[in-house]
């Protein structure tokens, strides 16, 4: 079984390719990134795109997205939300099956408690994965961290 991770956003958004057989194995990491002189539109078109080079590439059989109820900043609130809609809408015409999972549901599945630090995510990606480091951008990690926690199922 193959799982992408997405961790949604406008400037950048992280994504993680991991396998699942026997054990996980991370077949890849890293982030979309947009620039903000283009419009929004463009920017979206960029993501739609990337991403679909993505699902082409590794073929999934789900994508795990970070499930979005909060926001501190309301600037970034709907640009976020666009974004996530383009990404489910690209899964949808791919015909991969969506998972959404909550920032507690990550930590509860990755660290088994719902106030671990990225750190302490970080650090266990790294182990459970067989990483010689942990997954820089930050954005990169999240999106494993999702992939993961969908794998283990431990939400």
């Amino acid at each position: 079984m193959i799982i992408i991770g997405i961790d949604p956003g406008t400037a950048k958004i992280g994504y993680g390719v991991i396998s699942k057989e026997k054990k996980l194995k991370c077949l890849d990491y890293g982030i979309i990134t947009t620039n903000n002189s283009l419009t929004q539109g463009q920017r979206l078109r960029k993501l739609h795109l990337e991403l679909l080079r993505l699902l082409s590439r590794y073929s999934p059989d789900v994508l795990a997205i970070e499930k979005l109820y909060f926001f501190k900043n309301f600037k970034t609130a709907l640009p976020v939300s666009e974004a996530k809609g383009v990404i489910l809408l690209t899964a949808a015409k791919k015909r991969i099956p969506v998972q959404e999972l909550t920032p507690l549901q990550v930590k509860m599945g990755i660290c088994g408690y719902g106030r671990a630090s990225k750190k302490q995510i970080q650090k266990m990606i790294k182990e459970i994965l067989g990483l010689d480091k942990i997954p820089r951008p930050d954005d990169a990690a999240d999106a494993l961290s999702i992939a993961v926690c969908y794998a283990v199922k431990k939400f």
